[in-house]
């Protein structure tokens, strides 16, 4: 008998949830009755006779990511791919065996990552009574709540109950969730969804307590299983998800790595004769390593990571984590309680005009579930002067309070125009520091909320005083510039913002847009309101990038809030912030393309990439409504520029070359990618 897998989603075709169930309570009698028929099916070696043995195919991806930036809300960045094509076999009562027949990989930034041999395969039995990750090395042995002792370790209460339409069979399910008796044992958090007419699993989304964790470098662990109905008789895996996020356990950085595996299995074929050298073997055999197989992929792997690599803010993995939360309440942390604190490398060291090199230093304690206190400090050798803040942050998955006073040194306006490093560096070795200063003694509380699939609203209100420093330190060679004079005395402030972000893993295609309308009173009575956006798709062989900047302040605007343009990061070939004012509008329309390149190797692992991206471009900015006792001025007319980007060694380096279509002067930058720069 051959079966291929029906493409059954869970999402609720034909919802019809009954709502909040009355009385809920952790293990409540009909709710215990439930999970004992769980575990009583789940112990039954064959829960069907007539089942003997099935052939099957998965096919699947293994992600390796990184994540970086503010608060590590951006969404992560492809490193490597994997795909592979595994056979299955399973034999009653419970034997199993996988095959790697086909597997590829390719590299989007330099990396020597190799896989645990159980993150290449799938999960045939739903993990069994004991749970391992990583081959033992993760996850180790963790009491399935289904087993035999699973009633004496877990608490259960029954969430829901879900009917769904797929096709002319009504299913019913109940959702149940599971919370550890302990949460300092190593357990399991998550959600069972149960077949009400046969007790069996048909999806587990699930997470595990800190003690779970055999590496201290991993943050968390989240997994999808979903089982579909087969001939209508037995539930046999479908899509399974898997997500390891790690982060360096001494140091709290907006920085972690991820490995993401996502399959899916089909074309079942049952009650098939399996001969016994094919069952025998390891666990998971065949291929070894990635090789070229020849006409076993349709598409190349680029082609194939594009159809899979949907937003990855749509991802189920994320509503787990939250589900998770919710259910543990908040005390699933596996990141030490106190760390080194440092939301970026120019954090610990860096070099401008004003302080010369400053050095800093931070913690980030956790006092409470979900409750994280950092204290920050820095000190300028040429200013002589100390900055810092104490910030006191209640984090949920979902959003972020933050309550915060210090005193910073700022530069001019929202959005970066070149990386902490480079600037540093320009700056200590030829006095070029592109930034425009301004001492801001704040005290705000910030309120972050997610309310969509990669959207975001910020409310935030409080005062700053701002003052005027100036230049103070002096170059290895060169000269710097005297720094502009900025302050502008005591505001009351608020600010309402929007984000969104949505990003293909390989950045061929995503949008972000910021919009924001902040509001002051005190020595300045002003408004202020800005929109960002940019906008990446594919275009032919190549793609477009569409940057876009508008914004616009009243009369009484404070300088510090003033718009300023031209020059590095903003128009190459224009003199640097030589235009500015209360209103401006930026744009730069982008087409990339990727040609092959000479590969440089670097070790056995990690090469330059066999490519480079050209990416010619047009770009015009407009300033109006000028300021006194600053050096940008109103534009007067649209200032063009045309020129040549070219990004190298992953995308990581990128040069430009910019030349001003109205005084032909030629501009030339070289920064890292800015995709880096919230780390930098």
């Amino acid at each position: 008998m051959r079966s291929a897998m029906p493409r059954l989603t869970l999402a609720l075709l034909a919802a019809l949830p009954p709502g909040a169930l009355a009385g809920q309570q952790w293990n409540d009698s009909a709710t215990v009755a439930l999970i004992r028929r769980g575990i009583a099916v789940r112990r039954l070696a064959e829960p069907d006779s007539t089942l003997r043995s099935y052939r099957a195919q998965a096919h699947g991806f293994v992600f390796f990511l990184g994540q970086a930036g503010h608060d590590l809300l951006q969404p992560p960045r492809l490193i490597k791919a994997d795909e592979l094509q595994v056979d299955i076999y399973w034999q009653a009562p419970g034997v199993s065996r996988q095959v790697i027949r086909a597997w590829r990989d390719g590299r989007w930034l330099p990396t020597d990552i190799t896989y645990h041999r159980d993150h290449l395969g799938i999960v045939t039995n739903n993990f069994g009574d004991r749970i391992r990750i990583g081959e033992g090395d993760e996850v180790k042995d963790v009491v399935h709540p289904l087993a035999a002792q699973g009633l004496a370790l877990y608490d259960f209460r029954l969430r829901d109950s879900v009917r769904l339409r797929v096709r002319d069979t009504v299913l019913e399910l109940d959702e149940i969730e599971v919370r550890p008796r302990d949460l300092n044992a190593p357990r399991v958090v998550g959600t069972l969804s149960l077949d009400r007419a046969t007790g069996d699993l048909v999806r587990f989304r699930f997470s595990f307590t800190p003690a779970a964790y055999l590496d201290p470098s991993v943050e968390d662990i989240s997994i999808v299983v979903d089982n579909a109905r087969v001939e209508q008789r037995w539930w046999l895996p479908w899509r399974q998800e898997v997500e390891i996020r790690r982060r360096v356990t001494w140091l709290d950085f907006p920085a972690r790595s991820i490995i993401r595996g996502r399959w899916e299995i089909d074309d079942y074929d049952l009650n098939v004769a399996i001969p016994p050298e094919v069952i025998a073997g390891p666990a998971i055999g065949g291929l070894q390593q990635p090789v070229d197989t020849g006409g076993s992929w349709p598409e190349p792997l680029a082609e194939a990571v594009r159809g899979v690599a949907r937003p990855v803010e749509r991802e189920d993995l994320e509503e787990v984590r939250q589900e998770i939360d919710r259910i543990a309440e908040g005390r699933l942390s596996a990141l030490p309680g106190a760390r080194l604190g440092f939301s970026s490398i120019s954090d610990i060291a860096h070099v401008n005009r004003v302080q010369g090199l400053a050095l800093g230093a931070g913690l980030a304690l956790r006092v409470l579930p979900h409750v994280v206190l950092r204290p920050r400090a820095a000190f300028g050798t040429s200013d002589s002067r100390l900055l810092g803040d104490l910030r006191l942050s209640w984090e949920r998955p979902q959003g972020t309070v933050t309550l915060g006073a210090g005193r910073r040194l700022a530069d001019l306006g929202d959005t970066p125009i070149i990386s902490g490093l480079t600037n540093s560096l320009l700056s200590q070795e030829g006095g070029r520091d592109y930034g425009d200063y301004v001492l801001l003694d704040q005290a705000r509380l910030t309120v972050e909320q997610q309310v969509g699939s990669g959207a975001s609203v910020t409310a935030e209100g409080g005062v700053d005083r701002s003052r005027s420093v100036s230049t103070e330190a002096t170059p290895a060679s060169g000269h710097y510039a005297p720094n502009p004079a900025l302050g502008a005395g005591t505001i009351g402030m608020g600010r309402l913002g929007f984000d969104f972000e949505s990003a293909s893993l390989d950045r061929t295609a995503g949008v972000v847009a910021q919009a924001n309308l902040e509001g002051g009173a005190g020595d300045h009575r002003y408004l202020r309101a800005t929109l960002n956006l940019e906008v990446r798709a594919r275009a032919g062989i190549g793609g477009l990038q569409l940057r876009a900047q508008a914004g616009a302040g009243t009369d009484d605007l404070p300088a510090y809030r003033s718009f300023a343009i031209g020059g590095w990061g903003t128009l190459p070939g224009e003199p640097f912030r030589a235009w500015g004012g209360r209103q401006m509008v930026l744009g730069e329309l982008e087409y990339r393309l990727d040609v092959p390149f000479p590969e440089i190797p670097l070790g056995p692992f990690v090469s330059t990439g066999p490519r480079m991206t050209l990416a010619p471009f047009l770009a015009a900015g407009w300033t109006r409504g000028g300021l006194s006792g600053v050096p940008w001025v109103p534009s007067g007319t649209v200032r063009p520029v045309a020129g040549l980007g070219l990004e190298w060694f992953h995308h990581l380096i990128r040069a430009r070359a910019g030349v001003s279509l109205r005084t032909g002067t030629l501009g030339i930058t070289l920064d890292l990618n800015r995709e880096w720069w919230g780390i930098l």
